[in-house]
């Protein structure tokens, strides 16, 4: 499984290496979620925490799932806008945000809500009431937190702009703007070092740079990044954007949404993993992942949290077959489980997981 960006026609110019203030805040509120998969910035992430207010920190759970279930493309909006780079400041990037079309910012801002076409062309949210009704009942199966949010988004989206931006703001001052200056000197190297390959040795070895998992075919020319996701995009216009992050290890995101820019979200640092249990239970827990179908569950429930139906719809399968792969994952304790009204809700256990490479050289040294 991968994600490929189709390169025809992409000269070396359009290829820019850029950091960007807005992604590293989003990776920052990212991080405060959801520490679990980022065991490295654990020190960080309790100073941080410490320090909250109380009213800003109740204030992140309004809308959290545009950082902590999926990293939203709106914290990427250059990507949206036809030769747009990141800006220098997070007030340049949050002026970007405010030049995406409605359709554009409800599209981004609801992608927690499974968008089945992400790399195509989608029913308009805002002007097609069979699709407005699809999110709205995928919101309710998260809670009543997401519902208000989605109905407020679909009924006034310049108020949840405005609303966005504030939060933003509040948090810069209060979360980001210590750490940004230390990060941004090590963006900006990693920017000048991936531009300079770029130059001297070509797109190959600038990607090989970035990570492993990319790698360029020429003749065919196309980009595979190597994810348990299936997608595809192309530079129709004529430019692909390499954004460095500090705080998002371990993810390499990949943004290919329709109609928009290709960007390669990726890390610059990988922190260590921790370590601790029993063989018998890593053996289990590795035989559990061993499948491809229930790798492919995980990665979503990594994300989320989803229902055995909408796991079912997701992936092509009857609801008793995605019941039996839960079943095994459950037992290897892996994933969580808990009730919400009517819906059953299902998640990945990522601390578990985090820590399964390190149980495996601690179980086979000891």
């Amino acid at each position: 499984m991968s994600v490929r960006i189709d390169i025809a026609g992409l000269r070396p110019e359009g290829v820019a290496v850029v950091p960007s203030p807005l992604a590293e805040l989003g990776m920052a509120l990212h991080a405060l979620s959801e520490p679990g998969h980022h065991p490295g910035l654990q020190g960080w992430v309790t100073g941080v925490t410490a320090r909250l207010d109380s009213h800003l920190a109740d204030r992140m759970c309004e809308a959290d799932f545009l950082w902590r279930t999926t990293y939203s493309d709106l914290f990427l909006p250059f990507a949206g806008i036809p030769g747009a780079l990141p800006g220098e400041t997070l007030a340049e990037e949050l002026d970007l945000v405010d030049k995406l079309t409605d359709e554009q910012f409800v599209d981004a801002a609801l992608e927690f809500t499974c968008v089945p076409a992400y790399d195509a062309q989608a029913p308009f949210i805002l002007s097609d009431p069979a699709e407005r009704r699809r999110v709205l009942e995928v919101a309710a199966a998260r809670g009543p937190g997401p519902v208000r949010f989605t109905r407020r988004l679909l009924d006034d989206p310049p108020s949840v702009r405005a609303w966005l931006r504030r939060f933003l703001e509040e948090c810069d001052e209060a979360v980001f703007r210590g750490t940004w200056p230390r990060l941004r000197h090590q963006l900006a190297a990693d920017a000048r070092h991936k531009t300079e390959l770029l130059r001297r040795k070509g797109l190959g070895e600038a990607l090989a740079a970035v990570s492993p998992a990319v790698t360029l075919d020429e003749a065919a020319e196309r980009i595979t990044v190597d994810k348990l996701s299936e997608g595809r995009a192309a530079t129709t216009g004529g430019t692909l954007l390499l954004v460095p992050t500090s705080l998002g290890w371990p993810h390499l995101n990949v943004l290919y949404r329709h109609g928009w820019q290709p960007v390669l979200h990726y890390p610059v640092g990988s922190p260590e993993l921790a370590s601790p249990p029993s063989v018998e239970q890593l053996t289990l827990r590795m035989t559990a992942l061993s499948h491809p179908v229930r790798m492919r569950i995980c990665r979503h429930l990594a994300r989320s949290v989803y229902t055995t139906g909408e796991l079912a719809q997701v992936h092509g399968l009857t609801a008793p077959e995605v019941s039996r792969h839960l079943g095994v994952l459950k037992k290897a304790g892996l994933v969580t489980t808990r009730r919400r009204g009517r819906y059953v809700l299902h998640q990945l256990d990522v601390t578990v997981v985090a820590r399964l490479g390190s149980d495996f050289l601690e179980g086979i040294l000891r």
